[in-house]
């Protein structure tokens, strides 16, 4: 097992590189250059040039592509011209919003996807199983940000329940018990409204795996045996029908890890996701490249962690 896992993390390099390749080629096809923000109407136009000469912006292409992944491998991606940072300290810092987030709204989406949809395998054709999957249809039609602005409408305005923005109320000191309680509060409501968006796969899943679970061979066996039905599904049906479900439990961790665009900008969360919308905005590339390898460097790490839990899961099942 180890040494799939040494293989599948050794192949991630070239993937790695290609994709950097990409993103540096398509920054260097965006419109404008990281200096364009820089210019007011109070800028002298030499200055600029100058700025761009110092950072080879006119250096030949796989000379610039060279200094960028030489200096990204060191952990310097840059210094962010809008917030006028290094990108790696302005990364970290929002990184750490997206990561409290990610984890919560993780747990949320296991905690109402999985009884769900063993509630809807089990009692199938049911109005247990129908409303279900009436939920399922509409968490997944509905777009992210119209949920996002009805739950901030309703629960930030209408109903002064959850805060609007920020992650933490400014009068806290941090460390104390009020400040984690103010930023666990701040946390909520776009954790919920991710999770609910989130769990239609799992559900559809688990549900479909339960189902086809009633119908094999071990099953017919167990009730024969007499065994109490409760016994079944607990033992043997539900622990064989979590395959899938821990197949996505990499990639899930790795999406909510990069971010919700909509989640975090509606909610004024100072995230990722936010960040990169800004950085698109203000034309900083510096930081736009950073994010989008490290959103694929997340997915990779999320495909890899998927199927070493499904290894584990099911020890029949080795990774190729």
């Amino acid at each position: 097992m180890w040494k799939v896992i040494l293989r599948r993390f050794l192949l991630m390099i070239p993937q790695l590189f290609v994709l950097s390749l990409l993103i540096f080629i398509m920054a260097k096809f965006m419109p404008g250059d990281p200096f364009t923000g820089l210019i007011t109407p109070d800028t002298d136009p030499s200055r600029i040039e100058e700025l761009r000469q110092e950072a080879g912006f006119y250096d030949p292409w796989y000379v610039q592509y060279y200094n960028w992944i030489s200096n990204a491998l060191q952990g310097d991606f840059g210094r962010s011209y809008t917030f006028k940072v290094d990108v790696a300290t302005l990364i970290g810092e929002r990184g750490m919003n997206t990561l409290w987030l990610a984890i919560l709204s993780f747990i949320l989406i296991y905690i109402i996807a999985i009884p769900l949809g063993v509630l809807a395998g089990r009692f199938q054709n049911t109005l247990v199983d129908k409303s279900v999957v009436l939920y399922s249809y509409i968490s997944y039609a509905i777009p992210t940000f119209v949920l996002s602005l009805i739950f901030l409408y309703l629960l930030g305005y209408k109903f002064p329940l959850f805060p609007t923005s920020g992650t933490v109320d400014v009068a806290y000191e941090p460390g104390t018990y009020d400040y984690f309680k103010s930023k666990f509060y701040h946390l909520l409501l776009p954790a919920i409204t991710y999770a609910l968006l989130s769990t239609t796969t799992i559900i559809q899943y688990l549900r479909s795996e339960i189902i086809d679970a009633q119908t094999q061979d071990y099953v017919k066996t167990a009730r024969s045996k007499g065994i109490p039905i409760n016994k079944i599904y607990n033992k043997h049906i539900f622990r064989n029908s979590l395959l899938p479900v821990a197949a996505f439990i990499g990639y899930t961790m790795s999406v909510l890890l990069g971010g919700s665009v909509f989640i975090e900008t509606i909610f004024g969360y100072p995230g990722m996701g936010q960040l990169f919308i800004h950085s698109i905005q203000a034309r900083d590339y510096s930081v736009i490249t950073a994010l989008i390898l490290l959103f694929g460097l997340l997915t990779l790490i999320g495909s890899l962690i998927s199927d070493i839990i499904m290894s584990i899961v099911d020890p029949r099942i080795r990774v190729d």
